[in-house]
């Protein structure tokens, strides 16, 4: 099994180098690809020999560039990771135990915050438990998919926001998808800086009004790429 890592960037000088530092630890054959959306901070000006990274360019927005990671990605698996998001250290060979045997052709990991914050540990079991129950996941637990199913699916839709419960929604009507035991780790400083409440209950709105299918207002969380 080969796998390809897309990570969308925007602006992530400080989150990324952690993430792309973790990535050589994992067993497995993968290719690593980062989609820039335009940043300025030069993210992509310095990355790694090691693992070696593939950087392209696409337009900016969440879903037009994983699509676009997708559409030059070599492997016959996809992992769609967040730019501070840290993969367990088992993750390759846990999708390669899902891959062998043949029952899921997508899923998705656990998710905790790096940040030991007791509302942040809240925020996220209640996130697993969701998970668990409805096989909707957010783009941050390190959504895995079969490439030819991600292609039958046609890729995320390319919204401003919503592109990972839209696309976990197609996934589950095409196929049994997996929860990884394993968890990702998340920096938490989106939810500290903007007050962990506020982003909760912002989160909590946004998936009310696309359940009500009502108009969502704004643009998430923040206006860059996390």
């Amino acid at each position: 099994m080969r796998l390809s890592i897309v990570i969308p960037v925007l602006n992530e000088a400080e989150a990324l180098p952690a993430t792309l530092r973790a990535l050589p630890l994992q067993r497995g054959d993968c290719e690593i690809i980062v989609v820039d959306g335009g940043s300025t901070d030069g993210t992509c000006d310095t990355l790694p020999s090691d693992p070696p990274v593939r950087v392209i360019r696409a337009a900016k927005g969440r879903a037009v560039q994983m699509n676009a990671g997708a559409g030059v990605a070599t492997g016959d698996w996809i992992l769609f990771l967040h730019a501070d998001t840290l993969l367990p250290a088992d993750a390759l060979g846990c999708i390669a135990a899902v891959a062998a045997e043949g029952r899921c052709e997508a899923g998705a990991f656990r998710h905790r915050f790096t940040q030991p914050h007791w509302m942040l540990s809240i925020v996220s079991a209640v996130n697993n438990v969701r998970c668990r129950c409805t096989r909707i996941f957010y783009g941050d637990q390190g959504i895995f998919v079969r490439r030819d199913l991600f292609d039958r699916l046609g890729g995320f839709p390319e919204v401003p926001v919503l592109e990972d419960i839209l696309f976990s929604e197609r996934l589950r009507r095409a196929t049994r998808t997996a929860l990884l035991d394993s968890k990702v780790l998340t920096d938490g400083r989106r939810f500290i800086e903007l007050g962990i409440v506020r982003t909760s209950l912002r989160a909590l709105y946004i998936l009310a009004c696309h359940q009500l299918r009502l108009p969502v207002s704004g643009r998430g969380f923040r206006e860059e790429i996390r």
